[in-house]
């Protein structure tokens, strides 16, 4: 189901009521327990429908990798990147909304560069030659962009060719721009 945060949809009883957390995207498991944050949810749905094509599995030397990477987006690269986009959330004060904001996207340029090194080292993907559920999350934080839509892509070289093979795939580019459209509703 669509949720729209923009108007407040995530903090209204009826969503409450499936995730107390207030967060989106959420998934409700069959077994009726509430997942949130994309990443958990990606990788609850790879182990859950044996996709290790997206994810390595247990044992497979890329692991260890893939959950750094993982926990980098999770810890470094999101949370600059949604204090840019809320800054008022952040703000003592309203007349330091811009300052709050102009930290964030100075924190998350600075990560996203530490980001681009490890792709240029060891890419063009997070797992080297190999696809994986980090491309398509970094694609989605790529998309939403720091001061314009798609605007990392330009900034950080490496970034931008994992973006544009994550963009080459048809089904990631059809979600990806559906993003974008949704945003621009």
């Amino acid at each position: 189901r669509v949720v729209d945060i923009h108007a407040g949809d995530h903090r209204k009883p009826e969503f409450l009521a499936v995730n107390p957390a207030g967060y989106v995207p959420a998934l409700v498991t069959p077994e009726g327990e509430v997942l949130h944050e994309a990443a958990a949810i990606m990788v609850y749905l790879a182990d859950r429908h044996g996709l290790d094509e997206l994810m390595p599995p247990p044992g497979d030397i890329l692991r260890g990798r893939f959950y750094s990477h993982l926990f980098f987006h999770t810890s470094d690269i999101q949370p600059p990147s949604k204090r840019s986009f809320y800054p008022a959330r952040y703000a003592l004060d309203p007349a330091d909304t811009e300052r709050v904001r102009d930290a964030a996207r100075a924190m998350a340029r600075e990560r996203w560069a530490v980001l681009d090194g490890f792709l240029k080292a060891d890419g063009p993907y997070h797992l080297g030659e190999r696809f994986s559920l980090l491309d398509l999350h970094m694609a989605l934080w790529v998309n939403y962009g720091l001061g314009s839509t798609r605007d990392l892509a330009d900034e950080f070289p490496a970034v931008g060719d994992c973006f544009a093979r994550v963009m080459a795939r048809p089904k990631s580019a059809a979600l990806l721009d559906g993003v974008i459209a949704a945003l621009a509703a």
